[in-house]
């Protein structure tokens, strides 16, 4: 019970975080802090990676509103804590934030009746009302994504517990990799949103031939890394000056010769 509320409390104030200044509304943040209330970090920490990495170029275009993170990850977190680990968060975090993104489009239809509102307090000059009405959408989203995650927690661990029971050991075997493939998904969305120049592309492939064949961790290949991106950044600085004053003089020449 008191598991289930502060878990809740973090899941609403994530919530709170993501129509603010969105610091902590990540996976990777929003898991440990459930492992530490149920007592399990080092498996908080792997859900957490899975579920960063798999969620990585996940975001709100224009009106489009993404699956809610925020509930998937404290949900899948804590289920996947109490049931079996990180394959069963996956297979929990996945629905759940699909469900919960209705729950979003609804909150963000609602919110904009604020706004005929706030135009008739800002005639007035009372500006001091105008910054009370946000607290009415900070409420109505610490709600939606609180009791959810509440109810989910208080009532359904037992029922996870059975259902995982019950599972084949073929599908326990096949959400495991699935864990495994929809985090490179993750990747895919991000590197298409980073990688805009052909020539950016050879840094990947160098990266993974790091990895891959030379056994090397994360940290030597980011120390390898940072010289060769720091010296990619004074070229590329390096070109943009040249050609701006090959430009001027361009300028210049055309100018003489008119006179």
């Amino acid at each position: 019970m008191i598991s289930a509320l502060l878990i809740a409390a973090w899941a609403g104030i994530c919530a709170i975080d993501d129509i603010g200044t969105q610091m902590i509304r990540r996976p990777l943040l929003i898991a440990p802090v459930v492992g530490l209330i149920m007592g399990d970090l080092e498996t908080s920490l792997l859900i957490g990676a899975t579920l960063e990495v798999m969620w990585m170029g996940v975001g709100n275009v224009g009106a489009y509103s993404a699956p809610d993170i925020i509930s998937g990850t404290a949900i899948g977190t804590a289920l996947g804590i109490a049931s079996g680990g990180t394959a069963t968060a996956v297979a929990l975090a996945v629905p759940t934030s699909l469900l919960a993104q209705q729950l979003l489009v609804l909150y963000r239809s609602s919110i904009v009746y604020l706004n005929p509102i706030a135009d008739r307090i800002a005639e007035t000059g009372d500006f001091s009302k105008i910054f009370r009405i946000n607290y009415i959408p900070m409420c109505i989203a610490f709600l939606i994504r609180a009791v959810p995650t509440f109810l989910a927690i208080y009532f359904g661990s037992g029922a996870i517990d059975t259902v995982v029971a019950a599972l084949p050991e073929d599908i326990m075997k096949g959400l495991t990799v699935a864990g495994s493939i929809i985090p490179s998904v993750g990747i895919g969305l991000l590197m298409l949103m980073m990688i805009k120049k052909g020539e950016l592309w050879t840094f990947l492939v160098a990266g993974f031939t790091l990895a891959v064949y030379l056994g090397l961790s994360v940290l030597p290949i980011t120390l390898i890394a940072l010289p060769i991106a720091l010296i990619y950044d004074l070229a590329t600085q390096q070109k943009v000056v040249v050609q701006s004053s090959a430009g001027t003089v361009d300028d210049e020449d055309e100018e003489d010769y008119d006179l």
